[in-house]
């Protein structure tokens, strides 16, 4: 009967062998979906392609269609500042000898009703700066709702990522939840016939409990990562929710030179902070072109009685700028311009040490899921295995088995979070540099 009852444990524990087996060799290929449960994988549904989901964001996030809203309405600014300022039309009435209106009209060629229209005229050069200036700032929106585009898509990117590995971590918990469960049934049994301790009993039901613990707490993650992606989507909450592909490692294939142009010359937070800067030297500008005087022109036809001759009246006027208050204009636009400058600069700065740092925690996550594919997952099955051998013998205990078969499963565990983690820093990458990797 112990024989019996060790054949069964060890034929219970062996049955999960291939499938972490078949997980190590595909860790840099293809994710490791033969551990999730099939009832779990088939409860599910299809799988959500991650691009789908990006074109659904990109049509659909009241974020990203508010920021595009904000950039068209800036863009009709640079016709409004090209225009030339609101004509004036004036109507007068002039009596004599009565306060009555057109008293005296037919007596007296003083009395008229007169037409007039007044226009004013800036110095030349004026509007177009002016226009100038509006288009920069319509671009440099521009560029911004491209950077809510991008951080958008970041975090749908990111939510999607964690997604995929909840989901397939919980189907991995809830697999080795029914084998723990019989793992149990075994220690149970060889506790029943005096071949093994109360100890191991609790141990193995202690493991179970954690066990269902942690599928309970992927289920509540889930979950929130469920409403954090409908959230983004402009989903309602109540919809269908979202089942993610499988996560396969990509490859980067540009070096960090590529990468620090590509932001140079894409990154839309830069690109905005330089058609701001365009717009402050062109204020500058037109700050000493405000020192030029603006021009006023008006006409008016006064008609009197019938016996008399209408008036005709012509004013030109010249409006003299406040130089003082020019002044302070160019000065302030002068410090406006070096604040960009140095704001642009900063922000360069701010997205070179960015890549670098996610190129650096890149490069060590491809040499981390290296080292669980070739070593530590192949090295904990190898021990996991000689375990059996050793336990079927009598050569080693329940507790000592037990926390090899956990080291392995553990390890894919974190082999999957490390390539969630692998796939989020290049959707980071993605943003800072402007264009889609690799």
């Amino acid at each position: 009967m112990p024989h019996a009852a060790r054949r069964v444990f060890v034929l219970a524990v062996c049955a999960a062998i291939p499938r972490l087996s078949s997980a190590a060799a595909r860790v840099a290929s293809t994710p490791a979906v033969a551990t999730v449960a099939p009832s779990t994988a088939s409860e599910r549904g299809p799988a959500t392609p991650l691009e789908s989901l990006v074109e659904e964001a990109v049509k659909a996030n009241p974020e990203i269609q508010a920021a595009e809203h904000g950039w068209r309405a800036a863009a009709e600014a640079t016709a409004q500042a090209r225009a030339l300022p609101e004509t004036q039309l004036s109507l007068q009435e002039l009596s004599v000898g009565s306060p009555r209106p057109f008293a005296g009209l037919n007596s007296s060629d003083f009395a008229y009703v007169g037409v007039g229209a007044s226009q004013d005229l800036p110095y030349p050069g004026k509007r177009a700066l002016r226009a100038t200036v509006a288009a920069h700032q319509a671009e440099s929106l521009h560029e911004d709702a491209s950077a809510v585009r991008r951080r958008v898509v970041e975090a749908l990117k990111l939510t999607y990522y964690r997604l995929a590995y909840i989901q397939q971590t919980m189907g991995i918990l809830e697999s080795n939840d029914r084998l723990l469960a019989q793992v149990e049934q075994v220690v149970e049994s060889r506790y029943g016939v005096g071949q093994g301790s109360q100890q191991d009993v609790l141990r193995a039901q202690l493991q179970h409990t954690k066990l269902l613990r942690e599928v309970a707490m992927s289920r509540q993650e889930e979950r929130q990562l469920q409403a954090q992606l409908k959230q983004t989507l402009n989903r309602p909450q109540t919809s269908p929710d979202i089942v993610a592909a499988p996560l396969v490692a990509t490859a980067l294939k540009r070096s960090e030179a590529d990468l620090l142009q590509q932001a140079a010359e894409q990154n839309p937070d830069l690109r905005a902070r330089r058609e701001s800067l365009r717009g402050k030297q062109t204020q500058v500008e037109l700050a000493h072109r405000e020192f030029r005087p603006d021009f006023n022109v008006q006409a008016m036809v006064q008609h009197t009685g019938s016996q008399f001759r209408d008036y005709y009246l012509a004013t030109f006027g010249i409006r003299l700028p406040n130089r003082g208050r020019r002044g302070a204009e160019l000065a302030a636009a002068e410090e406006e311009r070096a604040r960009a400058e140095q704001e642009l600069q900063a922000d360069a700065q701010r997205v070179g040490a960015e890549i670098a740092q996610q190129l650096a925690l890149l490069r060590g996550s491809e040499e981390r899921l290296e080292i669980y594919h070739e070593g530590l997952i192949p090295q904990a099955e190898a021990t996991f295995q000689a375990g059996i051998a050793a336990y079927e013998s009598n050569r080693q205990d329940f507790a000592t088995l037990l926390g090899n078969f956990l080291d392995v499963l553990n390890l894919n565990l974190e082999r999957r979070r490390e390539l969630a983690d692998h796939e989020s820093t290049l959707a980071r990458l993605e943003r800072l540099t402007g264009v889609t990797l690799p």
